[in-house]
């Protein structure tokens, strides 16, 4: 017990240890007593955007989280899947959190947290057709169209494997999986882990093998490059993980 009270309580002596710097973006959030967390608010389960305006979902809960070990209270920006590195070197916010995968090209000018989880790219279709698209090669023919959200990785991979078929753009990742479903495109492939949460959302449709994706790639969280924000987040994640808290918030938003 006492070891586990002296887990939960490293957060904040981590912060108080660490050396100050003028420059440093941690000191800025301590100073300014609000962690701002970027989230693009159209990816189940990470983030989602409601109607009445609130953000809800996995990585809203592990802002929160985040904001509280350090003593400081949370403000949520929104932010899109094309602008999303842009925004981050502007200072518009000081993490982007909600399912991002981790690049070269994002590596380039961003730090990354220890990565959160494991996924890769897997088609999902309408489930009268998963059998037609269990192969690229399926998928890459003449007269089908894959749906992709602009910005993302799902659009750069769609890019790089599909030649012969359509790729279709539609701006609104929030509600992508619908036009599948009215038959306004075949085919979407994205990460993993969405698709099995889709197919609880919209019973027509069926993730196909999920558990053998296309590739594989990990999501984290992209951070300015501040190294002592980089240190403070990766042992928050890792106090998460050996407390439990990251299963329970796993089991929360995807039983």
């Amino acid at each position: 017990m006492k070891r586990y009270l002296l887990c939960l309580a490293l957060p904040l002596a981590l912060l108080a240890a660490l050396p100050a710097h003028a420059e440093s973006v941690l000191s800025e959030i301590l100073a300014r007593g609000t962690l701002r967390v970027g989230l693009t608010g159209d990816y189940r389960p990470f983030s989602i955007k409601e109607a009445d305006g609130q953000f809800s979902g996995m990585d809203v809960d592990a802002a929160e989280a985040l904001a509280k070990s350090m003593g400081v209270k949370l403000e949520i920006v929104p932010t899109a899947w094309p602008t999303l590195t842009a925004d981050l070197l502007a200072h518009k916010y000081d993490i982007a959190m909600g399912g991002i995968t981790i690049t070269l090209d994002r590596a380039k000018t961003a730090y990354f947290s220890t990565p959160v989880m494991r996924s890769g790219k897997t088609p999902i279709a309408r489930c009268v057709d998963k059998d037609k698209f269990g192969t690229l090669a399926q998928i890459d023919q003449p007269g089908v169209k894959v749906i992709v959200n602009p910005g993302g990785t799902n659009e750069r991979f769609a890019k790089a494997n599909i030649k012969q078929a359509e790729i279709v753009g539609f701006p609104n990742n929030a509600t992508i999986f619908e036009e599948i479903v009215a038959g306004h495109a075949d085919v979407m492939m994205t990460d993993a882990v969405e698709t099995r949460l889709q197919q609880k959302l919209h019973p027509e449709l069926c993730a196909i093998h999920p558990d053998e994706p296309f590739d594989h790639s990990l999501l984290g969280y992209m951070l300015p490059q501040d190294m002592p924000l980089q240190q403070y987040v990766d042992q928050f994640l890792a106090i998460e993980q050996t407390s439990g808290a990251r299963d329970k918030l796993l089991a929360k938003w995807l039983p």
